[in-house]
């Protein structure tokens, strides 16, 4: 189609572009282009807007400029030119491995700086980070990166599966088991400077759920039991290049010991996190496949053992709670024995009382009869002894004090002031050839 450029103008002063540009075969954003190209102004959209609510609105002035007509085309699609399927295949080959290069599993984002953030280690020992609430991964500083990759690898594997890898909340009651990190088991352990080496280990286990069943996943460096020779103040492994490199006579004052020191291999481990199941499985690195190649064997042993620790969860809550009843029971008759003892005690204190206080009654009867015969014969006596001595007998009674039965009876405690029974005392059996409701 064409048209003059005051043709164009009047059309587009006529209606909204959108409206108008289908008219032409193109879009809005294209009329607007050519538009502008040859220097047609277009109401905006405050025009139409006012128009609409009948308000008065002005229209931008037709600059001068040339008359040529102006061609509007529709533009024509292209035909997308196809690559070759090798090529095709390539990129989609190279777009997925960039994708799970970048794809990272959201429980090791900064893991690697905060188990950085290490104590002192000497050469040979593992991460100690001081942060406690981290991924259940146990590693040396050279091999932390590949440590990180499996773990990512890993998690990600089990994520896709369904089963979220997290760190356990603080109130679920999940342990987490001690760790075998040595290679080849042995009977001694000489990890560390003296074989005293403590190794690292987070403050709650790393989890995920196979459906109502949790398991315990750790990854650890193992260790491997290497030669170790002092010289220089220092211990080195027997095959390091400084040992290597000394003459025979060099190392005559020097001694060699032995000592587990991280290998750069790993293992990972599955275990149940509950109290009282004892079971784990474990997968390692191997010369003939590392341990990343064996993450399907992995997740086919943890999704064939559902229903094994199912049975041994359950297991363990009806021995739990056989074990809580036995204890309850034992704890309730431990308390009655208790109780018995304490109302036999207080009964043999009471009586024991009660015979004091009679025991005094006596006493204090003679000392009765005491004062009442010197009140007798103090009858007898005149003048100024006889004063004398009604002043000494007053201060003797005030110094004994009551003699009263009643004040002594008074302060005596019987059994159930003493201590009373928190069980209902047990009924008396019923006499011979009666019954219960006589």
């Amino acid at each position: 189609m064409r048209l003059t450029r005051l043709e164009l103008y009047e059309r587009v002063c006529n209606a909204p572009l959108s409206k108008l540009a289908p008219d032409f075969g193109l879009s809005g954003t294209a009329l607007a282009a050519i538009c502008k190209q040859h220097r047609i102004p277009y109401p905006g959209s405050g025009y139409w807007t006012r128009k609409s609510l009948g308000l008065a609105a002005d229209l931008p002035a037709l600059p001068e400029g040339s008359d040529e007509p102006i061609e509007l085309v529709p533009p024509v699609a292209r035909p997308r030119q196809k690559k070759a399927p090798e090529e095709a295949a390539k990129r989609k080959a190279r777009a997925a491995a960039k994708a799970r290069r970048l794809e990272r599993h959201p429980l090791l984002y900064g893991v690697e700086e905060h188990m950085r953030k290490t104590r002192v280690v000497k050469d040979g020992e593992f991460l100690r980070p001081y942060k406690r609430i981290l991924p259940d991964l146990i590693s040396s500083g050279e091999a932390l990166p590949r440590a990180l990759s499996i773990a990512n690898d890993l998690y990600l594997a089990l994520d896709r599966q369904g089963y979220r890898v997290h760190i356990a909340p603080p109130d679920d009651g999940h342990r987490r088991i001690q760790v075998q990190e040595q290679e080849v088991e042995r009977k001694d352990r000489k990890y560390g400077r003296y074989d005293t080496g403590s190794i690292w280990g987070p403050d709650r286990p790393t989890i995920f759920y196979i459906d109502t069943v949790p398991i315990g996943l750790t990854l650890t460096e193992m260790t491997e039991r290497v030669t170790m020779r002092y010289l220089n103040g220092d211990y080195h492994r027997e095959d390091s290049r400084l040992v290597r490199s000394m003459k025979p006579w060099q190392l005559t004052h020097s001694w060699t010991t032995e000592q587990d020191m991280p290998c750069g291999r790993f293992r990972a481990i599955a275990y149940s996190p509950k109290n009282g199941v004892d079971w784990s499985v474990s997968w390692q690195d191997t010369e003939q496949e590392p341990l990343v190649n064996a993450i399907p064997a992995i997740l086919k042993t943890l999704s064939a053992s559902r229903d094994t620790l199912k049975r041994l969860m359950t297991a363990e809550d009806e021995a739990e709670a056989k074990r809580k009843k036995e204890w309850q029971e034992e704890r309730e008759r431990y308390e009655r024995r208790e109780d018995a003892r304490k109302v036999a005690q207080a009964l043999a204190d009471s009586q024991q009382q009660l015979a004091e206080t009679i025991e005094k009654w006596g006493k204090a009867m003679a000392v009765e009869r005491f004062f009442a015969d010197a009140e007798e014969r103090l009858a007898g006596v005149d003048g100024e002894r006889r004063q004398h001595l009604a002043g000494r007998l007053a201060l003797a009674r005030a110094m004994l004090g009551s003699v009263d039965p009643l004040d002594f009876i008074g302060n005596w405690q019987a059994p159930e002031e003493r201590y009373r029974s928190k069980f209902d005392p047990p009924e008396k059996a019923p006499a011979h050839g009666a019954t219960k409701e006589e």
